[in-house]
Order: C-alpha cells, then structure tokens, then sequence
C-alpha cells in the first residue's frame, strides 16, 4: 500500500476516486503544528528558533496517520502547491517521523493526468519554500504578539496588530481622512444638442479659442450657453478610426477577488472559500470531481495543453475567425511567483451550463466567472470603428464620439469594456451617420449643469485588494483572511459595499504610526515582502531576514513602551524601591520600578479625606475615576472598598425592599439607587396634578426628547398631556386647563371648546 497525505478530505476523495487500487489518500486537515497559542513561541536571544507544537485538535490526525505511514511502503506528500504546503509537508514529515520513506509531489489540477504525471516525479522537500514561510510565520508572530498588547494598554483591551494587517488597515484610515479634508470645487458642464442634416448629435463643450476649457462657475457657463445658442454651428472636423481591444488575462487570485466582488457582489472571504470547493472537487453524479486549477496563484502562465484546447474548443463554437493567429500570451507582474498557472476550468469541454446542474448558485456564478474569463484570453481581439466630431459654434468648440462593434472578438463571451456614460465626455456607444467637415449644425438644445469634483471612494473590497496587490503589500493568498480579520474585529465596518474605518482603527493606526513608522510604512512592508520572497529563491537565510528587523523594531518597541516613564523620588511603599511616572489610559499614575516582582500602583496626587473605610477602618482617599471623583480605600488592592460621593440621602422607599433610596449622578444624569437590594429608577419631576385620578403628575421625557407629562399613578393611570396640567378648570366647558410650552398661556385641555387666556401684555397688543 502507498499512502498520499494531503491536505483536505475532500481532495482525497477526489483522488482516491482517480487512482483507487494499491493507493490510500488521507488528509491532514491543514497545519498539524503551529507555534504556541498563549506565548510567544520564537525564542529571540537563540538565532529566532522556534518551538513548534501540536494542536489538541490534531493529535488524533497524527495518531491516525502514522498507524497509516508505518504500514505504507511509500508516503507521499501532496499538500497544496505553494509555501504554506510546501511547510505543512515538512512539518508531516517530522512529526510522523518519516524520513527518506517521504516523496513530496505537486500538481496545479486535481485531474486523473496531473495526479499521475505527479507521482512519476515526486521530488524531495523544498527547504527554501519551508524557510521562507517559517520567515514569515516568525515575523507575523513577532509583530503581533508584541504590538498588539502596546495597542492594548495604550488605547483599550482587545486589540490586535499585524504585520501587513495594521498597515492594510492605515490605508483604509488614510483614505477617510483624504475623504474628510476633501473640498470641492465647482466647474459647469455645457451640452447641446445639434441638428446636423437628418441626424443629431448629442456634443460637450471642451474648448475655447482652440485651449481646453470647463467653465469654473456660472457666468462662464451662461456666456457659453449664450453663445451656442446665437452662433451658426459647423461640423469643424470627422475623424473615423479603427480600434483594437485585447481581452484581460486569465484570472490570479487578486483579479478573481476583484471581478468577483464587483459582478457578483461576492465578499472576498467568500469568494477563497467557494473557489477552494472548486479546486478541491464538488459533489457529482460520477462523484467528487475538481473543476478549476488551484486557486492561490498571481501567475498568468497558461499551460499549453491548456492552451491548445481552449483554441480548438473556440473554432468549434464561435468559429475559427475568433482563434487569434499566435496563441495569446500574458506576462505576470515583477513579483509574481511562477510556480502555477493562472486560475482556469480543468476541462473546457464542462462548460458553466453543464456544470449548472450540480452547482448551487454561488459556485455556479464563480466558476462561470472563472471559465469565461479564460475562454475569452485565449480569443481574438474585438475591433471597433470609432468616429469623434467636432462642432465649432463661434469661439467654442464641443465634441462628440461614438463607436461600433466591427468584430465581436473576446467579447462574444467576456465583455469587460466599461462604456463611458454621462454629458461630460461626449462618448456615446452607438455609430454617428455619415458626416462630413463643413456640414452646417443647429443647435437645438442647449443646457448648462453645475457640478463639484467629488473625493476618492471609500475603498471597496476589490479596491483594497487591488491596491494592495499594486504596492506589493501582502500575498494573493492572505488578502481575504486580512479583510476578514479587519471586519470581525470591527475595525472597518461596511456601509454598503465601502469599507469604513471605526473611531478605534484611527486611533490605532495614529498610534502605530507614531511609534513604529517602519512597520507601517507601505514601501517598507512591500520591500519585506521582496525579501521574504527572496529566501524562497535562495538569495537570504530567513534568520538573516528577521535579525535585519527585528532588534530596531524591538528597541522602538521598549521606547514606546516607556514613553513619558519618568524615575520619581517617591518610595513604594510595599517594597521601599523608587517609583516611576508612567502615562495611563487615563492619565500619568505611580508605579513600583520592580514591576512584575512589584505591582504596586497609585494615583501621584493621593488627597485624604476625613472619612475611614466602613470595611476595614483604614483612612479613605479621594480618587479621579471615568465618572468623577470617588473615595476609596488607601489599602487598595488589599481593601478594594469605594464610596460615591455623588449620593444624597432621600426620603423614597424602594418598590422591592423598602430599603432606603439615595439619589446618584449616573452617565446619563440623576437616578435612585436602594442601598439594601441596589435596585435602581429612575428620576422624575413632580409637575402639577393628574386631572384623572389626583395624584402628583411627573414631568418627563420621551425617547427623542421631547418633554411631556404624566401620572405618577401609571399603569393604573394612564394620563398624558404635551403640556402642564393645571389644577383649574375651564371657566366655559369645565374641562381641565393647560399650561403651554411658553409658559405663560393657559388653555383649555378641550379641542371642542378651544378657550384660551393670553397674558396680559398679549391682550393689550391686540386691543390697538
């Protein structure tokens, strides 16, 4: 028996179903080890060595496969192929305890083909793949383990940094406050409409005496209306062009992210859990069966198997005028890793109708997504014939454009052309009729709209991830856990489809920025990235990577940390060492200077009061707190007994008890708190005189604000009124009186009788 480990159980279902026989297909499920949870894990003082330990939750996987691999007389390793598997197959190997007994193989399909061409040509463990994603395990560990309980004590708890987390979070923070300083500026739109023979044609201004010009308010936009209106147009110039449109390349993982949030409203987390499925194999009436290449890549590489079957699949469906002449080929980015190709359907005989039915809805729109996109990069380009007018009305010149399709091309499946709409560029989607220069125009309508620049968008997923992906920030594979992360922990939250930073992000990025400059700088991560990228192809070891960075980011870090720490004269009193000065969340405070074997802490400013602490007899101490000054104990943490001061005894009996109320300021004013079972309520004002039953009425407020006034005896009265009740009566219908909202008017409480007394200074008003 041979065994192949892979990573997913899904995926070893689709493999066992290609192969069967003398081999065995399990899975890992994953990491098998990690670094610790709750430490550190990375010991900095002995070259960075890590201490890697098994999970609870694996153990019984490890168990399971190494009854399995004792038996095996060979064991392959088929984690997923890229660094992270390339790790996870190093970390199977020691801790099964495999030795020379392992093979490591890859394949960018899980086809039956891909799969045995794998095993003919397995190949030993890629030390420098391991290497480089130990680097960057370490240094994401280090980053964060660190930062974030900086992040905590200085700003609240919970908090959490990251390596390229923190500075992907700065550029959503950096574009609110662009958003926020944003003025804008107003310019005019001027457009008409012109009688040209037969034909209309829809022009913009855009020039004045032969230089570009947008009016910049109104008057300039009324001079040129004006003038439009009174001149003779002439179609000045025609020119008719032939343009050529090469369709987009297949799909990297970023691209894929990108289309599928902005035609298919897919979330990028979403969008890498629905593509896994794909790559791994779906369900079928013929089993699990995998439909697309593997799905983390930024390499646009097409294989040419792959290739010649896309081209011979085209001639047979659109025809052979849709085969380019030269296959299509695409260059990858500068950093690309090269390894796998672009994101392509296996088979391009299992078209998305096809697949349709077993698919749900999500994986069917994204694997039709995926297909289309590279059926079309493999077809001939689509041509147009462009035709652009200008029309010269006196000293201002409009233009108009259009186009026609000449030739479907790539667009005949994956039309990603964004046509150009609106009244400011002129560019229509339909063909002009015949013109010719010289031809008379009118102009039958003209208008003018004003306008403002408006501030750059809020960044979107796919915008984020396309920035990041620009600036080398991150890898294809990260950027959905990193939104993820950044969503969970709510420090961006959507509004829409924007993703808009919380008061807490600024804060944190301010923080981090002011600190640690370095590691939130955006060329600084992208050229780590470039390093990290370059222990991969063997240029660095990966302790020489994290010892470049990690003592100054340490020495930034114990800066940080101690910022504002001053040495003080005053002795501890527990243990007799100095005390330190240290900036709080809520201002400066004493510390022990042998913290942690000291944990003394204290307010600089200690005033005593005249009271002792009710619990233990020790003296008490006046103290500043969230809401206000409050005594307590001097013997804190001993005695951690506390006292308002803003209580007053009251004469009020709780409802429950019958204890004694007191009344408390609370955040949201005052309130009666027992001081036996400390049931609260809240606070009322006594206002005149129920007219239903006689007792107190209570001056209240509604949940918007707004003062009204009720019985004291609710619910068993439930008298209302807008306005003061008054302990009269209406000397017309016997109804009771109202006090109005100014005060003074009183009126009746009866919308039938409407008698009214207006003060005195009313009445002799209106008697002149």
């Amino acid at each position: 028996m041979q065994l192949i480990i892979v990573e997913s159980p899904s995926k070893a279902k689709t493999i066992e179903k290609y192969l069967g026989g003398k081999y065995k297909v399990d899975a890992s499920g994953g990491h098998v080890r990690d670094l610790p949870e709750k430490r550190l894990g990375v010991n900095v003082t002995k070259n960075y060595q890590p201490n890697y330990v098994v999970s609870a939750d694996k153990k019984a996987v490890i168990k399971r496969l190494k009854e399995k691999s004792e038996k095996a007389e060979k064991v392959y390793l088929a984690t997923d192929p890229d660094r992270e598997g390339e790790a996870i197959s190093w970390h199977l190997k020691e801790v099964l305890g495999l030795g020379d007994n392992a093979q490591r193989i890859e394949f960018n399909e899980i086809s039956e083909k891909a799969i045995r061409n794998a095993l003919e040509h397995p190949r030993g463990i890629n030390y420098n793949l391991v290497d480089s994603q130990q680097a960057r395990r370490i240094l994401d560990r280090l980053v964060g383990y660190k930062l974030s309980p900086f992040l905590c004590k200085r700003i609240k708890s919970g908090l959490s940094a990251g390596r390229v987390q923190s500075v992907a979070l700065r550029l959503i923070v950096d574009r609110e406050r662009e958003i926020a300083a944003f003025v804008p500026e107003e310019y005019w739109v001027v457009s008409a409409k012109f009688a040209v023979g037969r034909s209309v044609i829809n022009a913009v201004l855009s020039e004045k005496n032969g230089k570009k010009f947008k009016p910049a308010n109104e008057q300039e936009a009324t001079e040129a209306e004006t003038a439009i209106r009174a001149n003779q147009a002439v179609v000045s110039d025609v020119k008719r062009s032939v343009t050529k449109s090469h369709a987009l390349a297949p799909f990297t993982t970023s691209t894929m992210q990108q289309d599928a949030s902005a035609k298919l409203n897919m979330s990028s987390p979403v969008c890498m859990q629905v593509a896994q499925h794909l790559y791994e194999g779906v369900e079928t009436a013929d089993g699990h069966v995998a439909l697309v290449t593997y799905i983390r890549t930024d390499s646009v590489r097409v294989s040419a198997e792959a290739q010649s079957a896309a081209r011979a699949y085209i001639a047979e469906k659109f025809g052979k005028e849709f085969v380019p002449a030269k296959p299509n080929f695409y260059k990858s980015k500068k950093n690309a890793q090269d390894a796998h190709e672009a994101i392509r359907p296996i088979d391009i005989n299992l078209t998305p109708e096809k697949a349709k039915t077993f698919l749900d809805k999500n994986h069917y729109n994204l694997y039709k997504l995926i297909y289309e996109r590279f059926l079309a990069s493999q077809m001939s380009e689509a041509e147009y014939g462009v035709t652009s007018v200008e029309i010269q009305s006196g000293e201002y010149t409009l233009k108009a454009s259009g186009r026609v399709v000449n030739f479907k091309g790539f667009t005949a499946v994956y039309d990603d052309y964004r046509v150009k709409t609106g009244d400011e560029d002129g560019e229509v989607s339909s063909a002009f009729p015949s013109l010719e220069g010289g031809e008379s125009a009118t102009a039958k309508e003209v208008k003018k709209q004003q306008k403002f620049t408006t501030p750059p968008s809020r960044y979107t997923e796919a915008t984020l991830v396309k920035t990041m992906e620009e600036k080398g920030i991150g890898r294809p594979s990260t950027y959905a856990t990193i939104i993820s992360v950044l969503q969970k922990r709510k420090y961006t939250q959507k509004e829409g489809k924007y993703l808009k930073p919380s008061e807490v992000a600024f804060a944190m990025t301010d923080m981090l920025v002011k600190y640690f400059p370095d590691v939130m700088d955006v060329s600084f991560t992208a050229n780590m990235e470039d390093r990290l990228d370059g222990i991969e192809n063997g240029g660095y070891s990966w302790q020489s990577v994290i010892d470049g960075f990690y003592p100054e980011f340490a020495e930034k870090l114990a800066k940080a940390t101690s910022d504002g720490d001053e040495m003080t004269d005053i002795i501890c009193d527990k243990c007799g060492a100095p005390m330190i000065r240290k900036n709080g969340r809520y201002g400066k405070f004493l510390a022990c200077s042998r913290y942690p074997e000291c944990t003394n802490v204290k307010s600089e400013n200690e005033e005593k009061s005249d009271e002792v602490c009710e619990k233990c007899g020790a003296p008490m101490v006046y103290k500043n707190g969230k809401f206000g000054k409050f005594l307590a104990c001097s013997r804190y943490p001993e005695c951690s007994y506390i006292k308002p001061l803003d209580q007053t005894s009251t004469e009020e009996k709780c409802d429950k008890c019958g204890g004694t109320m007191v009344l408390k300021n609370g955040r949201f004013g005052k309130y009666l708190q027992c001081t036996e079972c400390k049931a609260t309520r809240s606070v009322t004002e006594k206002a005149g005189v129920c007219p239903i039953c006689g007792k107190p009425a209570q001056k209240m407020t509604s949940k918007r604000g707004k003062v009204f006034y009720g019985c004291s005896g609710y619910p068993d009265c439930n008298f209302m009124s807008w306005d003061l009740p008054l302990a009269e009566k209406c000397p017309k219908c016997g109804s009771y009186m109202l006090l109005a909202k100014d005060g003074k008017t009183k009126k009746c409480s009866s919308k039938e009788c409407g008698y009214v007394i207006k003060p005195e200074k009313e009445k002799n008003d209106e008697s002149k």
